[in-house]
């Protein structure tokens, strides 16, 4: 099957609950046919070298990563947008203590949903950042709802740790497998 035949068969069928996505995650409606035809371009091109088994979770993966970028994008602020610095909020030691705890355990969290499997990190994601229920999570990503609750524990449990990793320096955090040996 050409990538053509593909895209046709397979991706454009799924523009309306793309759209749908689209909308529910991103605030402005006037850039969601721009950020449909990016994920469109992504998957073709991604589709050039190999076509994937999986065309849903890939459309909805991209999306995702399209969206990430965009947030990442916008977090750059110009030198020119901070006009007068001695308008800038004065934070006591107290505030800045509590800031970069919070920088901390949200690096923390990051790293540690980076080194997750992909597929437990696409229904982590789905599931407690993006709010989608269970049965929407699996219907997205092309997998069963018990697969869902279990990725859904696996990485929770690893996101507990590393926050405890954060939280407590010096404590050794307990992972899921020396949970069982315990029989906790």
């Amino acid at each position: 099957m050409s990538v053509d035949d593909w895209f046709v068969l397979e991706v454009l069928p799924l523009e309306a609950a793309l759209e749908r996505y689209l909308r529910r995650n991103w605030r402005s409606v006037d850039e969601i046919a721009d950020l449909r035809q990016e994920v469109y371009a992504r998957v073709y091109r991604a589709a050039q070298t190999r076509l994937p088994e999986h065309t849903r979770a890939l459309v909805f993966a991209t999306a995702r990563n399209l969206i990430v970028d965009h947030v990442r994008r916008e977090r750059v602020v110009s030198i020119e947008t901070v006009m007068d610095i001695d308008a800038l909020p004065v934070f006591t030691e107290a505030e800045t203590d509590s800031a970069f705890t919070s920088r901390s355990e949200l690096r923390a969290l990051q790293s540690e949903l980076d080194k997750m499997p992909a597929r437990t990190r696409d229904i982590v994601i789905l599931r407690k950042i993006y709010g989608y229920s269970q049965s929407e999570t699996a219907n997205q990503l092309g997998v069963s709802e018990p697969t869902v609750e279990r990725h859904v524990g696996r990485g929770m449990r690893q996101l507990a740790d590393a926050l405890g990793r954060v939280l407590n320096p010096g404590r050794k955090t307990t992972t899921s497998r020396s949970r069982k040996e315990q029989g906790s």
